[in-house]
Formats: C-alpha cells, sequence, structure tokens
C-alpha cells in the first residue's frame, strides 16, 4: 500500500468499519489523513452515514418474532401493484 494514496486510505477506512486494522495500516491512514484535506472530510461523511445507518437499523419496525415488519403505507403500495398486476394480466 502506498503510503499517501487516497484511493488506499479510502478503501481501508471503508474495511475498518467492518474489522480491525493492522497497526502499520492504521498509522499510515492517519499519518494520510493529516495531509489530505478531502480525505479527511470522506472519513467524516463516511463515519456520519456509518453512525445514522445504525440508528436507523436501531429503530426499525419488528413483529413479537424479531422480523422486520413493513410499514402500512408500504404494505398498501404493494398491494395496489399486485392488485394492478393481476388486473393486467386477466385481459
Amino acid at each position: 500500500m502506498s503510503l499517501f494514496s487516497c484511493r488506499d486510505t479510502v478503501r481501508l477506512m471503508s474495511e475498518s468499519l467492518d474489522r480491525g486494522l493492522a497497526l502499520g495500516q492504521r498509522l499510515a491512514v492517519r499519518l494520510h489523513l493529516l495531509l489530505c484535506p478531502m480525505c479527511s472530510r470522506f472519513r467524516r461523511q463516511l463515519l456520519f452515514l456509518h453512525r445514522a445507518a445504525g440508528k436507523f437499523e436501531e429503530k426499525g419496525v419488528e413483529d413479537a418474532a424479531g422480523s422486520p415488519v413493513l410499514s402500512p403505507e408500504a404494505r398498501s403500495r404493494i398491494q395496489r401493484a399486485l392488485d394492478e398486476e393481476d388486473a393486467g394480466s386477466q385481459q
């Protein structure tokens, strides 16, 4: 990995959300972030999205068995689409 490659740094930042990085990789990312304002901005955005997705996942609606549940509006839209498809295929 090149120490100053934005491509490598972005890839490692993304991977770090799923797994731990080796010490050398963490140091290379931190050094790159000190020198690259674009990657620093990308890191802030990546962390924001990661936290927001985690909060969304925590607030998901589940049934008694813990399975995700569709909202009434989503169920209605799906049912309308299915009804329209049935009506179209019967003609």
